[in-house]
């Protein structure tokens, strides 16, 4: 069970480090040197959530103790990795989250789910007085993101989403040059992402696999048979589980580029585009262009090709300002200024990595460290996805307020704000 840091104890730490020492290095530091230890568990143990159960063990003073999945082989084998890391024991592998909740050791719960899971087992995790790192996007609907900012402030517990490029160095440093006025007012992000998905077919009801609980894998959504081509991974493309490109990868980006304009809810959202690869059984777009208008004259631009064999390009997102543009990767900027022959380019390179992400989440555990991506941070940008969706699913141009993102005067798109349940899985505050 995680102990608490003596406040006084780290202060004390810092004052001896005097100024040679970054508040970083002695956070770090007196986190390292508190032997408090942070009991974790993890529900979903597809790629990403051994990934992270693996990532999580690797850091000092963390033991990762319980591993959940519906499909118990998959527990079972991610188990088996995290003992690789510790050198001891395999953590407890469990089909039913519930297990975790229960289990008054865990302080953490790490949410790597399919995305239909992601608020309401956050929210409940709350409710159980865990701390939470919840993947991306942080709810599969707009109301879910609302109710789990209400629960991380009810419970006062620590939520931080899986948007890893917040606690990237380059990152970091790109948007302090922005905000610095490096290329003057900046009024225009454009981000994209490209992929060479294959088509998923199409499928008839089929079997449920051995070992997989489909039931509890369906979890708060409404029941459907099992089709072959839901799982592993083609969830994503249907609405009733997933939230297509822009929910799945979209999200990363677009996040930069409202850090980078500085921007919380839109105006208007447009949205163009549909399944144009394949005729197949995929429901969400392949090929999708979004805008998304804020006050303030500026503008986010997302294009999402899924299906598409043109190489990647070098950076991410590029933002205009008045003065030049700044292209950002995830590792470098380049800062562009002037024009023709009075043209500057700057290049910056910054090592990155995901580790710092979940070491700010521990740090703000142990000591209160401020979060790099709270969990309202969190749901503004993955309100940004479902707006586009529900501009994309309903055709039309959406008008919305300022204040909260809420949209206004159509009630067919103030429907998508919420989803059906499955009776008792309704997620509560």
């Amino acid at each position: 069970m995680l102990d608490t840091v003596d406040r006084r104890t780290f202060m004390a730490a810092a004052a001896i480090g005097g100024s040679a020492l970054s508040f970083d290095a002695v956070s770090a530091a007196a986190v390292q040197g508190a032997n408090n230890r942070i009991v974790v568990g993890v529900m979903g143990t597809g790629g990403r959530g051994t990934g992270l159960a693996r990532a999580f063990q690797q850091q000092p003073n963390v033991d990762v103790a319980i591993v959940c999945d519906a499909d118990m082989g998959r527990a079972e084998r991610a188990a088996q990795e995290v003992a690789k890391i510790s050198g001891r024991a395999a953590p407890r592998a469990v089909q039913n989250y519930q297990r975790i909740l229960d289990d008054k050791a865990v302080d953490m719960l790490i949410v790597a789910t399919c995305n239909h899971w992601h608020a309401p087992a956050a929210i409940l995790a709350c409710a159980a007085g865990k701390h939470v790192y919840v993947e991306k996007p942080c709810s599969y609907s707009a109301r879910e993101g609302e109710l789990l900012v209400q629960a991380a402030r009810k419970h006062q517990k620590k939520v931080q989403m899986g948007n890893q490029r917040r606690s990237y160095t380059a990152v970091i440093a790109a948007m302090e040059e922005l905000r610095k006025g490096v290329i003057g007012r900046v009024y225009l992000a454009e981000s994209w992402y490209q992929n060479n998905r294959p088509t998923i077919g199409r499928s008839k009801e089929g079997a449920v696999p051995k070992g997989l609980d489909y039931d509890l894998w369906q979890g708060p959504a409404p029941r459907r048979a099992f089709h072959a081509n839901y799982l592993p991974y083609n969830w994503h493309w249907f609405w009733h589980w997933g939230n297509g490109e822009l929910g799945n990868n979209g999200v990363h980006i677009i996040d930069l580029c409202r850090w980078g304009l500085g921007v919380d809810y839109p105006i208007r959202v447009t949205s163009a585009g549909g399944r144009y690869r394949f005729d197949d059984d995929q429901e969400t777009p392949d090929t999708h262009l979004v805008s998304f208008e804020f006050e303030g004259r500026k503008l986010i631009t997302w294009e999402g090709l899924s299906c598409s064999s043109q190489p990647n390009r070098p950076y991410h997102a590029l933002f205009h300002g008045e003065n030049g543009t700044l292209a950002l990767s995830d590792t470098s900027y380049v800062v562009t200024t002037g024009r023709g022959k009075e043209a500057r380019t700057r290049t910056e390179k910054v090592q990155g990595g995901d580790a710092p992400h979940f070491i700010n989440l521990l740090n703000a555990i142990r000591n209160g460290e401020r979060l790099n991506s709270e969990i309202e941070e969190g749901h503004k940008t993955t309100l940004l996805c479902h707006l586009g969706n529900i501009a994309q699913r309903t055709g039309r141009t959406l008008r919305c307020s300022p204040r909260d993102g809420a949209i206004q005067q159509d009630k067919d798109a103030q429907a998508m704000w919420t989803r059906e349940y499955h009776k008792g899985m309704e997620p509560r505050v």
